[in-house]
């Protein structure tokens, strides 16, 4: 009975979802450096919220003017956030990424996949896509 309950547990196991095979330890850091980005924006401090990008992104947009431009008119909600909730830290062919679901200034909730990268100072912020998904609020 024993036997037959570990195969069960391994084979329910096995077919779940794909989660990130890294080190727990560092989903806090990787929260941090998402909600420090938060925190810059919500203070208007754009030149600290870039900080928080990849070099890809940093020559994607060559400037802070440029990056706080696309935030505003592409990324309201994360511009200007009335909640933050991390959810699960996902790695997908290779890359890592972090859901986020923001509630916007009208109450309306959005999901976001920040993909995450770590660099020579630490994790960085190297593309956000909004995810299409049903309404998550009540």
């Amino acid at each position: 009975m024993t036997r037959l309950f570990m195969i069960l547990t391994l084979a329910i196991g096995l077919a779940g979802p794909i989660q990130a095979q890294t080190d727990p330890m560092q989903y806090p850091a990787i929260e941090r450096v998402i909600q420090g980005q938060i925190d810059a924006f919500l203070a208007d401090d754009f030149a600290t919220a870039f900080d928080y990008a990849s070099p890809t992104i940093k020559s994607m947009f060559g400037s802070v003017d440029r990056f706080a431009a696309m935030v505003q008119q592409g990324y309201p909600m994360v511009h200007r956030p009335s909640a933050v909730e991390f959810q699960e830290l996902r790695e997908i062919r290779g890359e890592l990424w972090q859901k986020v679901v923001v509630r916007d200034a009208s109450g309306v909730y959005h999901a976001l996949d920040y993909q995450m990268i770590k660099g020579e100072i630490g994790w960085q912020i190297n593309g956000v896509q909004l995810l299409q998904a049903p309404q998550l609020g009540v």
